[in-house]
């Protein structure tokens, strides 16, 4: 069918020009992840001062990782090498423990730690820390404060992760809605083009992540996208197999687009039809689960809590999207593009929506309890932000859907058409019976034939005013034949009589104008949608992220020997990077001479410098304190104090006091119990 599509009004346009700011925003705000697989524990620990140098270097880990030669790299202060290079597995049952050796006569002074691995979820995780021999020093390492997954590659790698969950919901959710909704659109051009530049974004999206993840993972460059010896080390792990898997199961999926678009839309048997829509149905789903599986088995269903169920209800999360968002993306060109489409296809997809948001809603609520797990991570945790953000969204979706809906029901109800309206003509169409409703690419000819009579009509009339004026300026009939100037002008004039006559047509039905509104909004916050999901498929689950903060941070530990008293101060002082996390830890964490150590960050994770930071013991319960100490500036975001005395064990309070400014300050304060 020839048509052209409308041109948008503009409040619509607006409304499309939001939804990209949106997700531009989305997209530019989302920082990689952070933490999946955290770092519970070290030996030596994060800010340590040890007598002697030990012989190796351990990491223990909240979740399997996996590493890579130089994933754990151990720097003197010169920003030397100090470790042999060799990582040894020390993981015993549910602990996850690597270590790495020490070179030999290590001279005293304070050593920096640098880790990166790659989470069981796929997702790059990297850190660092300190520790000393014999005395804390100065240090001349400087590490990079890009972000694992960070920088340029990061951010086509996001990229191509938000193209291919756009094109498998276009691809699965438009073959879904021909085969289910209206199977005549098969042979609609614009319903097939959208079909296949579904499956070309998600076939050159999982291209660009294959040849992407060996930079994202490792170096960060983009030069290194194109290393034969990166790809195949890709191509060994686990997100390497799935994303090759997809690539096979898209070869599936192109012989399944090339029969859709083909062999049935020429069927004109009805019983043969029916068959082989069977038979496409069948296959299509397979092949679809089988794509969605690919994003299961390499993400966050493959880890953590009850994977084995995780993974089938993240398939099920997966196709009931496309079947939705992609169906809606195909209806909404269907109407704008294919003004002919049936009332009772409208319906069905109705009906297919309604389901699939029956379906997300079951899923999305396991989903949800799995990956957070409690109230406060909800609220207290990115992942769990981002999901109230996606929860909102879909509130929003779905009222939009619910006018869809009555629109839908409107055009049920519409009564017979004036002989005077094509439009309601057409739209009536699947009132009349099937053998004359046109439902092969025959009947869509004719279609376009009729179309093009009635265009030819209507540039005659305009040959017919225009004629005279051309032979007045040219002298005769035949001068007009040859001018192609005016040929051209022509040409145009019966273009721009088509398209009006088309927005015409289009405009005097209210019911199908108010039903391609909706579902053009609808498909609008999808956008946003889809990109909030894409956000939050790459950052750290709030389950996860609560559990590493238990295992990190002490919340009123009872001291023992040999074991430092850790804690972990959030603080607001106000004012430009007023905001922050102070760790701070007493070694050896008992009465006598200790070792303290406080570490200032950003909420990002990164060392924040303060003009001055002051702390003071109190035992409340002897009335002993405040006990002043003053640590000294060790380098960016680290102060130390030797000689800490305790005089007694008890519930000391811990008072910390951060300036971040000639004039923004607070004071934090923790009880710990110190033996």
């Amino acid at each position: 069918m020839t048509t052209t599509a409308p041109r948008l009004g503009n409040a619509l346009a607006r409304l499309l020009i939001l939804a990209a700011a949106l997700l531009g925003t989305l997209l530019a705000g989302a920082a990689p992840a952070s933490a999946h697989a955290a770092l519970t524990g070290s030996d030596p620990k994060d800010g340590a001062v040890v007598a002697t140098a030990p012989k190796e270097v351990n990491l223990t880990f909240s979740e399997q990782v996996a590493l890579s030669t130089d994933s754990i790299r151990v720097l003197d202060p010169a920003g030397r090498r100090a470790d042999t290079g060799e990582i040894r597995d020390l993981c015993s049952g549910s602990v996850v423990r690597y270590g790495v050796g020490l070179r030999a006569g290590l001279p005293d002074g304070t050593y920096t730690v640098a880790w990166q691995a790659v989470s069981s979820d796929s997702h790059p995780v990297a850190g660092a820390f300190t520790f000393s021999i014999g005395a804390p020093s100065t240090t001349s390492v400087a590490l990079t404060d890009q972000a694992p997954g960070g920088g340029l590659v990061g951010v086509l790698y996001g990229i191509a992760r938000y193209l291919s969950y756009a094109g498998f919901a276009v691809l699965v959710g438009g073959g879904a809605f021909v085969l289910v909704c209206w199977p005549r659109g098969a042979s609609v051009r614009p319903v097939q083009q959208t079909v296949v530049r579904g499956w070309l974004t998600l076939t050159g999206a999982t291209l660009a992540l294959l040849l992407l993840r060996s930079p994202y993972t490792g170096s960060g460059k983009l030069s290194d996208a194109f290393d034969l010896a990166g790809l195949k080390a890709v191509l060994e792990t686990k997100t390497g197999a799935a994303l090759t898997s997809r690539l096979l199961l898209l070869g599936a999926a192109a012989l399944f687009v090339a029969v859709l678009f083909g062999a049935y839309a020429r069927r004109t048997d009805p019983k043969e039809k029916k068959d082989l829509a069977f038979g496409l149905g069948l296959g299509g789903t397979v092949v679809a689960a089988g794509i969605a599986g690919t994003w299961a088995l390499a993400e966050h269903a493959s880890t953590g809590l009850q994977p084995g169920i995780a993974m089938p209800v993240d398939i099920l999360h997966l196709l009931a999207v496309a079947a939705w968002l992609g169906g809606l993306t195909v209806l909404l060109v269907a109407l704008h593009k294919a003004p002919s489409v049936e009332r009772s296809a409208v319906e069905r997809f109705s009906k297919v929506a309604f389901g699939s948001v029956a379906v997300l809603a079951a899923t999305g609520l396991y989903q949800s309890w799995r990956q957070v797990g409690s109230w406060s991570a909800l609220t207290g945790t990115r992942y769990g932000q981002l999901l109230l953000v996606k929860i909102g969204l879909m509130a929003v979706l779905v009222g939009i859907a619910w006018i869809s809906r009555r629109w839908t029901q409107r055009l049920a109800e519409t009564t017979a058409p004036s002989p005077t309206s094509p439009t309601e003509e057409a739209l009536n169409a699947d009132d009349a019976p099937e053998a004359e409703a046109p439902e092969d690419a025959e009947d869509a000819e004719d279609a376009d034939g009729a179309d093009e009579a009635s265009e030819a009509e209507e540039a005659d009339e305009v040959d017919e005013v225009d004629e005279p004026t051309e032979a007045a300026a040219s002298g005769g009939p035949a001068a007009a034949a040859v001018d192609p100037v005016r040929a051209a002008q022509l040409a145009r004039q019966r273009a721009a009589v088509a398209t009006a006559r088309r927005k015409r047509e289009r405009d005097a039905d209210p019911e199908r104008a108010g039903l391609r509104r909706s579902v053009l909004t609808e498909a609008a916050v999808a956008v946003v949608l889809l990109a909030v999901t894409t956000v939050l498929t790459s950052t750290e689950p709030g389950r996860t992220e609560e559990e590493a903060g238990r295992a990190t941070s002490a919340s009123g530990p009872a001291a023992v020997p040999d074991r430092p008293v850790d804690i972990r101060l959030p603080f607001d002082a106000g004012g430009v990077d007023g905001k922050g996390v102070v760790r701070l830890s007493l070694d050896p964490g008992r009465t006598g001479s200790n070792a303290l150590h406080i570490f200032v960050e950003r909420p990002n994770g990164k060392p924040l410098d303060v003009p001055e930071i002051k702390v003071a013991l109190t035992l409340e319960a002897k009335d002993v304190g405040p006990l002043p100490v003053a640590p000294d500036r060790i380098q960016t975001g680290h102060w130390s104090a030797s000689g800490v005395q305790i005089p007694m064990p008890g519930d000391w309070k811990i008072q910390v006091t951060v300036r971040t400014s000639e004039i923004d300050q607070t004071t934090i304060d923790k009880n710990v119990k110190i033996g």
